[in-house]
């Protein structure tokens, strides 16, 4: 499914110092959805319209990339190597706030301040995955979905461990799972290497059971079809006709946020 933006509403938004364009639309209980890379592509704007048809708020930061623009390979490369050396993002640094979650934790709380609902669900998808579950220190997060996160880069067996957030902010969302019943969503392909096992590990490890983990089978001769490379779970691997794994995530997660933003406190 994909979309344009000519219907979304567009406005600067400013929160930890940092600036970037907002795009919004819909009525409902409010989500936050972090594009994937390369940036706000017509995939992507396409789920958020799923989740405006839903019943959802959808606010859509743009914290790079070229809102609307189609992805293709030169693009998605020009986009990684901006990111690689983004001090926003710290695509390599393992145990680490990074200082774009300060962003989105502002963007979250100012949709919170607006909508109905028992707080807001933010999704994250690849690069931004790991981001989602760092709003959480926010008591207005209330329904995080990280969709393959892929930060820190997995390009060592310490980093592919790392859940992608600092020790303390990790600790602090574990304290939410015990006393306000904080609940948390992952998807990843089963064969993805850019979302690894052992990230999924460390946070089931450190989560237990307030982590739900929904894993799309991507071995030789799934039932899907899915390549071995495959890795977006809610946008380009999603097949409607007919319905796929990826799809039947995508149904999840639309429940999972209904669960936890509309049920009575």
């Amino acid at each position: 499914m994909t979309a344009d933006l000519s219907s979304w509403r567009k406005a600067p938004f400013t929160g930890g110092g940092l600036t970037y364009d907002c795009f919004e639309k819909g009525e409902g209980p409010g989500v936050v959805l972090i594009p994937e890379i390369p940036g706000l592509t017509p995939e992507v704007a396409g789920f958020g319209e799923h989740l405006v048809a839903a019943g959802f708020t959808v606010v859509i930061p743009s914290p790079f990339g070229t809102p609307g623009r189609p992805e293709t390979s030169a693009y998605t490369l020009g986009v990684i190597a901006r990111l690689c050396v983004s001090k926003e993002f710290r695509c390599f640094a393992a145990n680490a706030e990074r200082p774009i979650t300060k962003y989105l934790r502002a963007v979250a709380t100012d949709l919170a301040g607006r909508t109905p609902g028992r707080g807001v669900g933010v999704i994250g998808m690849c690069f931004t995955g790991g981001f989602a579950l760092a709003t959480a220190v926010e008591d207005v997060v209330t329904a995080p979905v990280l969709s393959q996160p892929s930060t820190p880069f997995a390009v060592s067996p310490r980093l592919r461990r790392d859940p992608g957030l600092s020790q303390q902010e990790l600790d602090r969302i574990k304290e939410r799972t015990r006393t306000d019943g904080l609940c948390v969503l992952g998807l990843r392909f089963s064969r993805d290497r850019m979302a690894p096992a052992e990230r999924f590990a460390t946070l089931r490890e450190q989560l237990g059971d307030a982590l739900e983990v929904i894993e799309l089978d991507s071995g030789p001769g799934n039932p899907d079809g899915y390549g071995q490379s495959a890795h977006s779970v809610l946008t380009r691997d999603l097949r409607e006709d007919p319905a796929n794994s990826a799809y039947r995530a995508r149904s999840r997660t639309v429940e999972f946020l209904r669960e936890h933003l509309t049920a009575t406190a």
